[in-house]
């Protein structure tokens, strides 16, 4: 089992950043890959972000309603 950062994908070549608009889950919450971990805003769209790997959320590292750069880590994971 390893640890690692979910970051933020950049969706569109202008894409700087993105608002955290909702969690899907939470710490603790197992997770399959491809599962929506988070919803973003980003150009006025809502944008599903899924998990890259299975295993579990470990920590959310920014709160809904932050404005986050491209690339940002945005969670960790534990994965299986």
């Amino acid at each position: 089992m390893a640890v690692i950062q979910v970051l933020l994908p950049q969706f569109g070549m202008g894409m700087k950043d993105a608002q955290i608009v909702a969690w899907r889950k939470k710490p603790g919450d197992r997770v399959a890959s491809g599962e929506i971990l988070v919803e973003v805003e980003a150009a006025k769209s809502i944008i599903e972000v899924p998990s890259p790997t299975d295993g579990e959320l470990l920590e959310i590292l920014v709160n809904e309603g932050d404005v986050v750069e491209v690339r940002a880590a945005i969670a960790h994971l534990r994965t299986d």
